[in-house]
C-alpha cells in the first residue's frame, strides 16, 4: 500500500478529524479526586472524556469495552496478536496565565490552543482516525489491533494498571505521547516526598514562616509560591524586590490581616527537563532562606537553597548520572510545603537513565538525608524502559515514518514516562515533530493542524504495516 494513499484518506477526513479535536479537548478531564464516585472514580470530567471516547468508537463499528472507569478500549480486527496503541485521556491542571479559555480549544494561527491538545488528547484523537481509516479501507488484518484508554497517566497510573490486571497484554504497540521519530528509550521515574524531622518552631526570628506552598504535581515544574510571613514589611520588600530582580522571576509582597504574603512567579514546564522552567517554590524558598528564621524553618528552607536551586542534575545530593542512551538524571522539586506545626515536606520527582543502579543510590540518599534530619517515602517507582535497535517493532516503524515524511529516523530517549513502558515492546511515536517547540504542561500548549493531520496519516500507515 502506497503511503500517499493514507495522504489522501487524511485529507478527505480533514474537518471531520479537527472537529472532533475540539470536541475532544473541550472535556475538562483533569484529575478530580475529591468529588470522586464509584461511577467516576477519578472525576466527572475524565469520566466524560473516556465515555465520549468509547461512544465515538461504538457509533463507528469497533468492539469497545470500559474497565472500571479507570480505561477502556477501542478494538478492530481479529487474530491472536493484538497491535496495542496507547493513549490517556487525562491532562494536567491548566495553570495559569493562557491567552485563552484552555478548555475552548480555539484555532489561531494554524493550531488549536487547550490543555491537552499535544499532551495527549490531540495526538489520542489522531491515533483513533488512523484506526478508522484502516478500518474503512476494508483491507483484511491478522491481527487485532486496540486501541487502550488511559485516565490517571499524569497521576498514579491507575488506570493502566487495573486495566492490565483484567484485559491482555498487547504484543507489540506505541503510544502517540511523545516525540517522532521514535522514543525507543524512556527513563526510571522516581516520585518521593522528603519529609523534615519537626522540632520545636520559635518564634524568634527576623522573619516567621507561618505557612509556605507551591506546586501541585510531582510531574510539574511549579509557577506559582505563596509564603505567610511575620516581620519587618519595610526590610522583606527591599530584599525581595533585589532578589526578583537577580533571578529573573516575578513577584510581590503586601500586607493582609497584620501578615505578610510574598508571591513568586515561575515558569511551569514538564518535571522531566526542570531547565525549561522557573521553579517558583524554589526561588521563594531560596529568599526565605537568607534571613535569620527560627530553628525549623531555617533548615528546611536552607536545603532548599543549598540542595535544590540551580540543581536540576542531583549533582550536590550525590545524586548525578549520565548515560549514553538517555542522558542524564534529573530531579524536580514538584510539591513544596512548610507551616510551623508540620515542618517542611517535598515532593521530588526524579528520572534517572537505563543504566543507574536505582537501588543502591536509593540506600545512598536515604543516609544522606537522614543525615540532614529528613526522611524520604517513595511515592511510586517506575523502573527504565529500552526497546532493541533492531525489533521488528522499531524497524516497521523506522520505514513508516522516513516514507511518510522523507526524513531519517532517529531514534531518541526521553526523561518522560509514557505508557509505551507498558508493554515489553513497546515505544513512544510522535506527535510532536523534529524542530516543534515542546508545550505540554505548559500555558497555550497547542498542537499545530498541520501536525495533527500527518500524524494521522503517519498512525494509519503504521497500524496497516504492523497488523497485516
Amino acid at each position: 500500500m502506497e503511503h500517499t494513499y493514507w495522504k489522501k484518506l487524511v485529507e478527505e477526513k480533514k474537518d471531520e478529524v479537527i472537529g472532533k479535536t475540539q470536541e475532544l479537548l473541550r472535556i475538562k478531564s483533569v484529575l478530580d479526586e475529591e468529588n470522586a464516585t464509584d461511577e467516576a472514580p477519578l472525576g466527572e470530567g475524565i469520566k466524560e472524556a473516556l465515555d465520549y471516547m468509547l461512544n465515538l468508537g461504538e457509533s463507528d463499528g469497533f468492539v469497545v469495552k470500559n474497565v472500571d472507569s479507570l480505561a477502556g478500549h477501542i478494538e478492530m480486527g481479529e487474530g491472536e496478536e493484538i497491535v496495542g496503541i496507547l493513549c490517556h485521556l487525562d491532562v494536567v491542571p491548566e495553570g495559569d496565565g493562557w491567552s485563552s479559555d484552555p478548555f475552548a480549544a480555539e484555532i489561531r494561527d494554524g493550531k488549536i490552543f487547550a490543555r491537552g491538545a499535544i499532551d495527549d488528547k490531540g495526538p489520542t484523537m489522531a491515533a483513533y482516525y488512523a484506526m478508522k481509516l484502516v478500518k474503512d479501507s476494508g483491507i483484511p488484518l491478522s491481527k487485532r489491533v486496540r486501541m487502550i484508554l488511559g485516565t490517571d497517566e499524569e497521576s498514579n497510573w491507575r488506570c493502566v494498571d487495573r486495566y492490565f490486571q483484567v484485559e491482555e497484554l498487547p504484543a507489540l504497540g506505541f503510544a502517540p505521547d511523545a516525540d517522532f521519530p521514535i522514543i525507543y528509550a524512556e527513563k526510571g521515574i522516581w516520585d518521593f516526598y522528603v519529609q523534615q524531622n519537626t522540632s520545636e518552631a520559635k518564634l524568634d526570628g527576623e522573619v516567621n514562616v507561618h505557612h509556605f506552598e507551591s506546586g501541585r504535581r510531582f510531574n510539574m515544574v511549579p509557577d506559582f509560591a505563596k509564603a505567610i510571613v511575620t516581620g519587618d514589611l519595610h526590610t522583606i520588600e527591599t530584599k525581595f524586590h533585589e532578589f526578583i530582580q537577580r533571578q529573573d522571576v516575578e513577584g510581590k509582597v503586601y500586607q493582609e490581616d497584620q501578615q505578610i504574603v510574598i508571591e513568586v512567579k515561575g515558569v511551569s514546564a514538564h518535571g522531566m527537563e526542570p531547565k525549561k522552567g522557573k521553579n517558583a517554590g524554589i526561588y521563594l524558598g531560596s529568599f526565605l532562606s537568607a534571613f535569620e528564621l527560627d530553628h525549623q524553618a531555617k533548615e528546611f528552607f536552607t536545603f532548599i537553597n543549598e540542595y535544590l536551586l540551580e540543581e536540576s542534575r542531583g549533582k550536590k545530593l550525590g545524586m548525578s548520572y549520565t548515560d549514553d542512551i538517555t542522558g542524564d538524571l534529573t530531579i524536580n522539586a514538584g510539591t513544596l510545603h512548610y507551616s510551623k506545626e508540620t515542618g517542611g515536606k517535598l515532593g521530588l520527582n526524579v528520572r534517572y537513565p537505563v543504566t543507574y543502579q536505582w537501588n543502591e543510590n536509593e540506600e545512598n540518599l536515604q543516609k544522606k538525608l537522614e543525615e540532614l534530619k529528613m526522611n524520604v517515602s517513595t511515592v511510586s517507582h517506575s523502573k527504565p524502559h529500552h526497546v532493541e535497535k533492531d525489533s521488528f517493532l522499531i524497524k516497521t516503524l523506522s520505514k513508516v515514518y522516513e516514507e511518510q515524511t522523507g526524513e531519517k529516523t532517529e531514534l531518541l530517549s526521553i526523561g518522560g514516562g509514557t505508557y509505551a513502558r507498558s508493554l515489553k515492546a513497546g515505544v513512544a511515536f510522535g506527535p510532536l515533530f523534529p524542530g516543534r517547540e515542546d508545550i505540554a504542561h505548559q500555558k497555550d500548549e497547542y498542537i499545530y493542524i498541520d501536525d495533527l493531520l500527518k500524524s494521522t496519516a503517519i498512525y494509519a500507515q503504521a497500524i496497516f504495516e504492523l497488523a497485516q
